[in-house]
Formats: structure tokens, sequence, C-alpha cells
């Protein structure tokens, strides 16, 4: 069975992949920071006969990196990686000229430094998959300039530079930067706590990403409303 680490999987749009996976067969390396909810999360997923292994921890830490990647190692190997957590360097988010420089920090941390190195463990697995494929998970703040956005949209810009580069420097593999889009997260509602308007269920996301999956195009930074709305 194929085999995906996903972080960020407790919860919105990490968790329904992993669930979309989970209905595929697909065996799942899961992260995320907070014990209880990524257990309650790893219980759910095992009920489709598919093996889970849930490490809760911090992406900026390495240890913690390469304990995910030695997870899928002992289930055969790497043949997707998501890089889904992320953060936002202050919540609510804040202009720039108010943005603590230890929060954009912390967002370049998670959000850059730490899917590079999850890259590097893990890519003589990607490597010796039948078809390694990394997907990171962009936004729209990456490319657009909205006001108090710009910590958050600064890092997301960085790790799409980074997903563009590696798709050239790894012909071999496709690495997808996925823009998913409005979603009703939990991240969105700590970063807008103001803004109750609604907005899409992570669900709704997915076959999006299913599409890379089954398509497999070519590496680059792609719109899940467009992947949803395009010709198959």
């Amino acid at each position: 069975m194929p085999v995906a680490i996903i972080t960020g999987a407790s919860k919105g749009l990490g968790r329904a992949l992993a669930e979309a996976l989970a209905a595929r067969g697909w065996d799942l390396v899961l992260d995320a920071r907070t014990p209880a909810v990524l257990k309650e999360t790893a219980a759910t997923l095992e009920a489709y006969g598919t093996r889970v292994t849930a490490l809760p921890g911090d992406v900026t830490d390495a240890g913690h990196r390469a304990g995910l990647v030695a997870a899928a190692r002992r289930l055969g190997g790497v043949d997707l990686l998501v890089s889904n957590a992320s953060a936002l360097g202050a919540e609510p988010l804040v202009r720039l000229e108010e943005l603590p420089p230890a929060g954009l920090r912390r967002a370049l941390e998670v959000n850059v430094v730490a899917a590079l190195g999850l890259v590097q463990e893990a890519l003589p697995l990607l490597r010796a998959a039948r078809a390694g494929a990394v997907l990171t998970v962009s936004s729209d703040a990456a490319a657009e300039a909205y006001e108090t956005w710009g910590g958050y949209g600064a890092s997301k810009a960085a790790l799409d530079q980074l997903a563009a580069v590696l798709g050239a420097e790894e012909p071999g593999l496709r690495v997808w930067a996925v823009d998913p889009g409005d979603m009703a997260t939990d991240l969105y509602a700590a970063a807008v706590p103001d803004d109750d308007g609604p907005r899409p269920d992570p669900v709704d996301v997915v076959p999006a990403l299913l599409r890379l999956l089954d398509e497999r195009p070519a590496s680059g930074r792609y719109g899940a409303p467009a992947l949803l709305e395009g010709p198959r």
C-alpha cells in the first residue's frame, strides 16, 4: 500500500485528506501538536482498515521530523509528503507595523524551514518510490496583498518558491504547491476571529488534491478551485 506523511493532520484540510486517503487504502503517518485530538483522528482512520502511525509533536523539531520519516519507512516508504502544518505569526493577524519579529520567525520556521527539513529527511524514500510526490499547502495570501496577512503570506510565498525549485531539481518527483482557497478552519478563525461568514468545508477541497494524485500533472502551483472546476 502507498504511504503518506501528512503534517497538521488532526483537523481541517489535513484530516480531511487523511480520511480520503485512508478510504483509498493508503497507510498514513500523521503529525499534529495536540496529542488527544491526533489520537482521536487516528482511531477514526484505523476504522478504514489502514495502518496509521500518529506522532504528536512540533514540525520545527528535527528529531520529530526524523521520527515521522522513520515511521513511514517502517510502513514501506514515502509515496506522498504533505506539508500542511501552518503558523500564522500572530493570532489574530495584525498589520506589518505591529507584527512581532518572533511571530514572523515562528511562521517562517513552521511554514518554510520545517517543510524543507522534512523534505530533506524524506527525499531518499521519495526518490525510491514508484511515483513520489510532495504537496505543499499554500495560500492566496502568498500571491495577493491582503492587509494583515503580510507575515503569513510572505512565509507561504517562500514555501511556493521552495516547491518550485524542488520541482526543477527533482524531475523524477511531482512537487505541487496548492492554494486551497477559502475554507472554514480553526486557522482562519484564529486569523480573523470577527469574520463569521460562511466558508467551504475542507472536505470540499479534497477532491482537488485527489485529482493531482490521480492525474499527476507537472510540478507547479495549482489552485484548488480551478482543479475542481476544470475539465477532466
